[in-house]
């Protein structure tokens, strides 16, 4: 009897592209993975609207949904309106307790208001202003990945990442998290499977790591 096939969706970090997940590679005759590119907000669209039309691009049924850090906070509310075999969250946090400090800082004051989101439109100059050999590796990386430049959905991922009020994450979800995260560091985190040396960008710069160690997670 043929072994059924199990569907993964993978959900991008804010601003990111679907090539990010271009390194994950498991073996064909267990999973087919699929990927979910960012959509255009609408003006002042809500959190739950938008996570709707996002699962939306999912057509299957117990399916296994992931989300790398944004996209770990919008796969959670995506599976309000899914039915799943499997939620995992990768370089993210399961609710607004597990935001660092700086985070709660900028919100309590409104901060994220005045970010100038714009400049992320300029990423092709990030390269020519960076010093050093790990600065300049790590700017032209995030110039290949970091592709959605649009202000409008800029602005709007960045208030619903900061202003998230999820209290307690959904039931069996399976977090992933690396020791090295900097922009949500491990300290905050709280029942995770830890990638040592990972960093928030793992998904591409441990992407081995990845691949031989879902297929067991998404099976357990």
């Amino acid at each position: 009897m043929k072994e059924q096939v199990t569907n993964i969706y993978f959900v991008p970090g804010m601003a990111a592209d679907v090539s990010i997940f271009e390194f994950i590679k498991l073996p064909e005759d267990s999973f087919k993975i699929h990927v979910i590119p960012w959509k255009i907000p609408f003006k002042k669209e809500s959190m739950g609207h938008y996570a709707k039309r996002m699962s939306e691009e999912v057509k299957h049924d117990n399916c296994v949904l992931v989300g790398v850090s944004f996209g770990g906070v919008v796969a959670q509310e995506m599976s309000k309106f899914l039915k799943l075999k499997k939620l995992i969250i990768i370089s993210s946090v399961k609710s607004k307790h597990e935001f660092p400090k700086r985070m709660k800082f900028v919100k309590k004051i409104k901060m994220y208001r005045a970010f100038p989101t714009a400049i992320v439109s300029k990423i092709e100059n990030w390269e020519k202003y960076a010093f050093g050999d790990f600065s300049k590796k790590r700017a032209k990386m995030y110039q290949k990945y970091l592709s959605i430049k649009d202000k409008q959905y800029l602005d709007w991922a960045l208030e619903k990442m900061i202003c998230w009020e999820q209290e307690e994450p959904p039931r069996e979800l399976v977090h992933i998290h690396g020791d090295h995260d900097i922009v949500f560091p491990i300290s905050n985190i709280k029942d995770c499977i830890t990638v040592e040396n990972g960093t928030h960008v793992m998904i591409v710069n441990r992407a081995k790591w990845f691949n031989e160690h879902l297929p067991e997670i998404i099976n357990n």
